[in-house]
């Protein structure tokens, strides 16, 4: 499941302003993982289409990266695959993330 990255620590490769996310390491080639991403987008107002949330897919940039909840928080921090975020902090329960730059 794709939501939209309201967390912190993570750093975008581009200048987009929309980042998306899942847990885990996918395969953006699989068509799966690219339709569940275009419904999301269109669920959420970015795209107005399959078609265009597809469109938008094609000139996105992915990471893949760890991320985690600082105990007392609610949104991800991205960290490092130890679970420390770039100020120090410790991070509950390490995962794997994938980003996508919208």
């Amino acid at each position: 499941m794709w939501q939209q990255w309201h967390g912190d620590g993570y750093e975008p490769k581009t200048d987009s302003e929309i980042i998306y996310f899942t847990e885990g390491h996918v395969d953006m080639d699989n068509e799966l993982v690219r339709r569940g991403l275009a419904s999301s987008l269109q669920r959420d107002g970015v795209a107005d289409s399959l078609s265009d949330g597809f469109k938008l897919i094609e000139s996105s940039s992915t990471d893949i990266g760890w991320a985690g909840v600082i105990i007392d928080e609610k949104e991800y921090w991205a960290c490092d695959e130890n679970g420390e975020t770039e100020y120090g902090d410790s991070v509950e329960n390490t995962i794997l993330i994938t980003w996508i730059e919208i």
